[in-house]
């Protein structure tokens, strides 16, 4: 497993400063010895180039990449998790009224569908 590194290293939410808070962290083992990594699989160079980029982005670019990254992980575990805009979506629709299904038989009807 040449160039691979543990992924994330992060103190306790305790230990960290407000003026800290959301930034991208420093390699938190050399700077705080005796706090391991939060993550123990390695992630390769190129990806973790990558992040370090990322918090540069647009705000836009950075909500595409995470639905990327969901889209990937729900390949690999089988199990999607709905962004906050995709379940207000949702949410949304839920509250709007249904047809019937004799408006909806007669919609399909009307586009010569039935």
């Amino acid at each position: 497993m040449a160039g691979l590194v543990p992924a994330i290293h992060v103190l306790p939410v305790a230990r960290m400063s407000a003026a800290n808070a959301g930034r991208a962290a420093p390699d938190f083992a050399a700077l705080h010895p005796g706090y391991g990594p939060c993550y123990i699989f390695p992630m390769n160079a190129a990806t973790r180039d990558i992040l370090r980029k990322v918090e540069n982005w647009p705000e836009e670019d950075q909500n595409e990449l995470a639905a990327l990254a969901r889209e990937i992980e729900a390949r690999r575990t089988g199990v999607y998790v709905l962004s906050e805009d995709e379940k207000a979506v949702i949410a949304e629709a839920r509250r709007e009224p249904f047809v019937s299904d004799d408006e909806m038989a007669q919609f399909w009807k009307r586009h010569g569908v039935r």
